[in-house]
């Protein structure tokens, strides 16, 4: 980026999070940090990580419970593929607040989870992101009859896969919208059925301004800019992958899940969007069950960010509950 004392010029910066310097360099100025996997003291939840597709580099880190009631049992244990948040440019499965936030899901629904490490643009723009985790669910869904001996033991021998859920925050939720359409119109869907998703302040956005979009002109432009950066697409702002009521985009009535819990944030920018997703999902036709929570005061994935809060916790036991019950009930966070 230049010999000493030379100014680095800056092609193109995408507030918060990274920088793109002329020389074609990428900054990233948000998380970046990591931790390993292992033996988490407070929860005692176990995790490792494994790669899943060898050409690309895909992986993945896996948890599981480590407590004496269930590893002493032959009881199986509901399965979580997990897609992390970062506007699909940042973070990883080795961030720090993931894995702490991940440790106490775990901890609390008694769960098989796989985070899945998909790649990032600019490096690797969208549909990458979407093809990676793409990928992985299959992966999962291999083990379902699989016995050979690159099986993942974690999966082979814990999991019960009658009940999977796919969940995700931000940029998660929408890669969990959207496969589980692919799960269920693919080969992959007769092995795997997906339960149900979680999606966490879900990361949906249009051209058009709706709610209080219309008067924060600052954060829409500069969400509008994030989308721009990640994805090339000549719809913008109105591709598919991000507005899922445009043209193009599956019909809410076929989504492949039995139930959804739909989580939005008061102070969040992205909140009417995930209102709208609730309201046009529980009028399309679909037969599931569909929830939606309103945190109080608190700002986008406020649980990653701090997840020691109690209105963190209290997420984290009402995501539990969704997993872990045959249908949804009220729950105040």
């Amino acid at each position: 980026m230049g010999s000493t004392g030379e100014a680095v010029e800056v092609s193109i910066e995408v507030f918060p999070y990274l920088r793109v310097y002329k020389d074609g360099t990428v900054e990233r100025l948000a998380g970046t940090e990591v931790v390993h996997a292992g033996l988490d003291p407070e929860t005692l939840v176990l995790s490792k990580d494994i790669v899943i597709v060898p050409e690309t580099g895909v992986s993945a880190r896996i948890y599981r419970p480590n407590n004496n009631n269930w590893t002493e049992s032959d009881q199986k244990l509901p399965l979580v593929v997990y897609f992390h948040g970062g506007a699909f440019c940042i973070s990883s499965t080795a961030d720090p607040k993931y894995h702490a936030s991940l440790n106490n899901l775990v901890a609390e629904a008694n769960v098989i989870l796989v985070s899945v490490n998909y790649r990032l643009a600019p490096e690797f723009p969208l549909p990458i992101a979407f093809e990676d985790c793409w990928a992985a669910i299959r992966w999962v869904a291999s083990h379902v009859k699989g016995d050979g001996h690159d099986r993942e033991a974690w999966l082979k021998e814990c999991v019960d896969f009658e009940k999977v859920f796919l969940v995700g925050d931000s940029a998660g939720s929408s890669l969990a919208h959207h496969l589980s359409f692919r799960v269920k119109n693919s080969d992959t869907g007769r092995d795997l059925k997906v339960c149900g998703i979680g999606m966490i302040n879900p990361y949906f956005w249009g051209k058009d301004p709706i709610g209080v979009e219309v008067s924060d002109e600052f954060r829409k432009k500069m969400v509008d800019s994030w989308w721009m950066f990640v994805c090339t697409s000549e719809n913008g702002c109105d591709d598919p992958l991000i507005n899922p009521f445009v043209d193009g985009a599956p019909s809410l009535d076929g989504l492949g899940c039995d139930k959804v819990l739909v989580v939005v944030a008061e102070k969040d920018i992205l909140r009417d969007r995930g209102r709208l997703y609730y309201n046009k999902l529980v009028n399309s036709g679909w037969a599931g069950k569909a929830e939606i929570i309103e945190v109080e005061d608190e700002d986008h994935v406020f649980h990653i960010f701090d997840h020691t809060t109690d209105k963190a916790k209290s997420l984290i036991k009402r995501l539990a509950s969704f997993i872990n019950q045959d249908s949804a009930f009220a729950f105040a966070v």
